[in-house]
């Protein structure tokens, strides 16, 4: 195990998140992955990032794949799974993700490849050394067919990473008493995101945001339909009790390592950022992105 007592770990677990969201989040609005997704048989390539994120998970049932993702509408991600299901099977799903990073990485950000494949071993080091309890799409995606391609094998170590934290950040709401619906209303006003867009781009619609904001006002939590400064503060929280959890990989792999997987990742996870502006807009994959100030 790494190090333990250094005063600086939060802060380093949280780099290291925010440099794995901007190294994997590009994955689910690629063109070049979303054509590979309909060469399967899959209509226009409809329904690919859940299926492709959910599919190691997915032959458990849609339930699963519901509950672990939390804050999407289970249509939405009944539709995808289910047109993934009724064209190709989630092996093949999985495996065609994988050749669109393969060749996206290679295309967007050629200098990285040689480098984060260097580092496949000591991230897979640390995935197999995780605690999965209680971390479902962590636990399916680590017993995932792995890559012979040293590049793609260390992002899906990475990616694995991610959905450690990703399952314990929702533990964490959870606890704090939150919907789906009410994380995403919290997260928008924590980012200065315009008021809404997260819960909406998730499925909620009117009648479910409308009951959302009504209990975070009972709870003390927003004010006249917003979300007010104890709602900020406690998603502030969540997000402290997030990395402060999420510290345990980043020790596991240790400081120095993770200092220079962070630096090594700076300049390409600009342009994997720029490649989701592009692809989906600047407001998609907000854990890659700076908060603002204020919503545009």
């Amino acid at each position: 195990m790494g190090e333990h007592g250094d005063d600086g770990w939060r802060d380093r677990a949280a780099r290291a998140a925010f440099a794995s969201h901007r190294l994997i989040g590009w994955i689910f609005w690629d063109p070049g992955a979303v054509a590979r997704h309909a060469e399967l048989g899959v209509p226009d390539g409809a329904g690919y990032y859940i299926a492709s994120r959910a599919a190691p998970l997915a032959p458990a049932g849609n339930g699963a794949v519901v509950a672990s993702f939390f804050s999407i509408h289970p249509d939405f991600i009944a539709v995808s799974l289910d047109l993934a299901r009724a064209h190709t099977t989630f092996d093949a799903v999985l495996a065609a993700r994988n050749d669109a990073v393969g060749a996206g990485l290679r295309e967007f950000v050629p200098d990285l490849v040689e480098p984060l494949g260097a580092l496949a071993d000591g991230l897979w080091a640390v995935v197999d050394d995780l605690d999965g309890s209680g971390r479902v799409l962590f636990a399916a995606h680590r017993d995932a067919p792995r890559s012979d391609d040293p590049a793609v094998d260390a992002w899906l170590a990475v990616n694995a990473i991610r959905e450690w934290r990703g399952d314990s950040h929702w533990a964490i709401v959870m606890a704090a008493g939150l919907s789906g619906v009410q994380a995403g209303l919290l997260h928008d006003a924590w980012m200065g995101y315009p008021g809404e867009w997260i819960p909406r781009s998730r499925g909620a619609d009117d009648d479910a945001i409308t009951a959302a904001i009504a209990d975070l006002e009972r709870r003390g939590l927003a004010t006249d339909g917003r979300v007010d400064d104890a709602g900020i503060a406690l998603r502030q929280q969540i997000e402290d009790d997030t990395d402060r959890i999420s510290e345990i990989p980043w020790r596991d792999y240790g400081a120095d390592r993770t200092d220079a997987l962070v630096e090594l990742l700076a300049t390409p996870g600009e342009a994997l950022l720029a490649r989701i502006d592009e692809t989906a807009g600047p407001n998609w994959m907000p854990a890659a992105r700076e908060r603002r100030t204020s919503a545009p």
